[in-house]
């Protein structure tokens, strides 16, 4: 508390002792003596030589324990640096030492509801191309190594061969031949060719990010404007007698397996605000496990005699995933009753006010098929892993979806907190088990038949993002395999299409072939492959600002929509050139039809719910404690945790992931090489790219379960 005073300037208290406490227990509690009235003189006051003394004495007191203070906050920092490391270091001993990996296929299958099976020759493939250029490169750097130890000035294109014939017999020595063959071999046959794909690349890379610019001119010219879709004021029900628009709407919450989220979800669709006598909520059910399905099938009763309007569907036959338990249900005949259709992922939580934001942009607009909600992440904040996936999404919602819904009327439906016309759906064909990705096939069928779409920025629908970092590879493997899938069975009826020509070219070049095929693939060719070339064969130049100014500048648009997350910008970059090798293997699967691009798998969820969740949870449970459970349902609730206490030893642990380990290890050796040839910004990067490879590679992003 600071000292009063009064009018004339003199101090009406004591001085009062501030007690000053240590974080660290061994310190002391040290009493310092506080502020007299000769701190604080007026101004035309003379202290005596002895108050100035005195003063002076105080100051040097007080700015001596300031000091200590600073010791001892950067004496903590380092001691939890030291400790961190130490953990470290310990966590990666006990992972090399188990020798998980992510080639174990019969544990991975274990964690997840996985029905498509890969190859095993077709996924190894790409992991010993990699190996291969690994063991090059080491070879290589230990080569110029030798060479560097000889005095060869070997980083310039106009390399002296002459020099290599002088020895001490006077004729050729073997190491200086074979030296000067592999430069001659470069230099004819190796430098072309790299040199071409290098400028190919960094075309693409330059097309890729004057899209990415261009998208941010448009967010920014939404927002100058304040450009959005802006709701007609609807008519009083007859029944409600509420104000407002209010057609026959079906809700329909597809899920497989999810145990952990099922009954929050559940719980917030019941909670919709809107009349029973115009909503209806389809649970389907696709779970193969009877206890799971048993626990759903109550809930569904619970919130049924809570008299909610809700059914419960399960398909014997689990064809075609997501898209076939869509498909069977829309089959219902009561369907034809309702005029639009909400879809909602079983981890989705939407708020109460999601139909009455989100059902009336449909008046008076026969045009539109399609409303889409944002996604906001109850669990963006957990670790490093959902912080980088926060800021991909929130560009992907604030910028591409919101861009595109405004010039273009067209994009790419998330397949979850979104509103269908009903009539939309069946005008495209209906929802189709071709490809993973239905969400976007149902979108592009749509497109076609011109119909329009509306993104809505403001209203947010909460669920949640991969804490691990395998069941983020997994999602994105998914997100990235099955766009390339659709583009080859989409491609022939988009040029067929009675569309514009400039909507045409839209999907082509940018919604397929521009952000789904180059994006990847310049991120995974230029980076990981290309430039750790070029540092053993030097006469191919990648430019410092491909490497540095151009990847900054992306960084920092990308990151604009989330701009809390602007701390992680240097982990952002480095983690999304390491996710480049799954997204660059998952296109090249889509792409060419290999087995793994039919691989679905369920994304592992946690069960997290914001605070005002959980209070509504535990209100909930005590009203269904009145009713009678099903029979038999405690009895299976026990048999299921036994099971999951029995199976958790088995089945909670990090792997290593091989590819990602190969290429920290390929990127390293490159910076090894990189110094001998004194580049600076490419050494930096391939050192720090290599380090984010190595992290990846060891599990040590994301939720860390042993």
């Amino acid at each position: 508390m600071a000292p009063s005073f009064d009018w004339w300037g003199k101090d009406t208290r004591r001085g009062t002792p501030v007690v000053v406490k240590m974080e660290n227990p061994n310190w002391s509690m040290v009493e310092l003596e506080g502020p007299s009235k000769d701190d604080f003189l007026i101004a035309g006051e003379s202290p005596t030589g002895r108050t100035r003394e005195k003063a002076r004495g105080k100051n040097a007191k007080q700015l001596t324990w300031v000091l200590l203070l600073k010791a001892h906050k950067a004496a903590g920092c380092l001691t939890s640096i030291g400790s961190a490391m130490v953990d470290l270091v310990a966590t990666v001993r006990r992972r090399v030492a188990s020798g998980r990996t992510d080639e174990d296929d019969a544990d991975a299958d274990a964690d997840n509801d996985v029905t498509g099976k890969e190859n095993p020759t077709v996924k190894s493939r790409f992991y010993s191309c990699i190996k291969v250029f690994l063991w090059l490169s080491v070879l290589l750097l230990g080569f110029e190594v030798a060479a560097f130890f000889k005095g060869w000035h070997f980083g310039t294109p106009n390399f002296q061969l002459d020099y290599l014939w002088a020895s001490p017999w006077g004729f050729k020595g073997a190491f200086g031949w074979i030296y000067s063959q592999w430069v001659s071999i470069r230099v004819d046959y190796l430098a072309p060719p790299l040199q071409f794909l290098t400028n190919a690349c960094v075309v693409l890379f330059i097309s890729q990010s004057l899209d990415r610019l261009i998208l941010c001119l448009g967010c920014f010219w939404i927002r100058f404007k304040k450009i959005q879709p802006v709701l007609k004021p609807g008519d009083e029900d007859l029944e409600s007698g509420e104000k407002g628009y209010f057609p026959m709407v079906l809700v329909q919450i597809p899920m497989c397996n999810e145990k952990e989220v099922y009954q929050q979800s559940i719980a917030a669709i019941c909670n919709l605000d809107w009349p029973k006598t115009n909503l209806l909520i389809q649970v389907l059910d696709d779970s193969d496990d009877p206890t799971t399905q048993l626990l759903i099938k109550e809930e569904v009763h619970k919130w049924q005699q809570e008299g909610a309007n809700i059914v419960y569907r399960h398909r014997v036959i689990r064809d075609g995933y997501k898209a076939g338990n869509l498909k069977s249900a829309m089959n219902c005949s009561y369907v034809k009753d309702y005029e639009f259709v909400a879809i909602f992922d079983a981890d989705f939580q939407p708020t109460p006010d999601f139909l009455k934001r989100t059902v009336p942009h449909f008046k008076d607009n026969e045009e539109l098929g399609l409303v889409q909600a944002r996604w906001s992440f109850v669990n963006r904040d957990e670790n490093l892993l959902t912080r980088l996936q926060n800021i991909n999404l929130a560009f992907h919602f604030e910028v591409e979806q919101q861009v595109n819904s405004v010039f273009l009327n067209f994009f790419g439906f998330n397949g979850t907190a979104g509103v269908w016309r009903i009539k939309a759906l069946e005008d495209a064909g209906g929802w189709l088990e071709r490809t993973t990705v239905e969400d976007m096939d149902i979108a592009v069928r749509a497109h076609l038949h011109g119909w329009k779409f509306i993104f809505l920025n403001d209203v947010e629908c909460q669920c949640e993002l991969p804490e691990s970092y395998e069941a983020y590879r997994k999602q994105q493997h998914r997100w990235h395999s099955g766009p390339m899938q659709l583009f080859r069975l989409c491609l022939p009826a988009i040029i067929q299409s009675k569309i514009s020509v400039w909507k045409k070219f839209n999907l082509i070049f940018l919604f397929f072939l521009l952000r789904k095929l180059i994006l990847p693939f310049y991120s995974f060719t230029l980076f990981c492959i290309i430039l750790p070339m070029t540092m053993f064969v030097p006469e191919a130049e990648l430019p410092f600002w491909v490497v540095c100014y151009i990847p900054a500048m992306m960084s920092f648009l990308n990151i604009l929509p989330a701009p809390k997350s602007f701390p992680f910008i240097v982990p952002y970059l480095l983690f999304e050139n390491t996710m480049s090798v799954t997204k660059f293997n998952a296109m090249i699967s889509g792409l060419f039809q290999l087995g793994s691009a039919y691989e679905w798998v369920v994304t592992k969820k946690s069960g997290r719910s914001s605070e005002g969740d959980l209070v509504s949870l535990v209100e909930r449970e005590q009203k269904h404690q009145r009713g009678a459970s099903a029979p038999g349902l405690e009895e299976m609730k026990e048999e299921f945790e036994k099971q999951e206490q029995k199976g958790s030893s088995r089945k909670k642990h990090n792997r290593i992931y091989v590819k990602e380990l190969a290429l920290a290890f390929l990127l390293l050796t490159a910076s090894a090489r990189s110094l001998l040839s004194a580049q600076g910004i490419h050494f930096y990067f391939l050192l720090f790219q290599g380090i984010s490879f190595l992290l990846v590679g060891l599990d040590l992003v994301g939720e860390q379960i042993g």
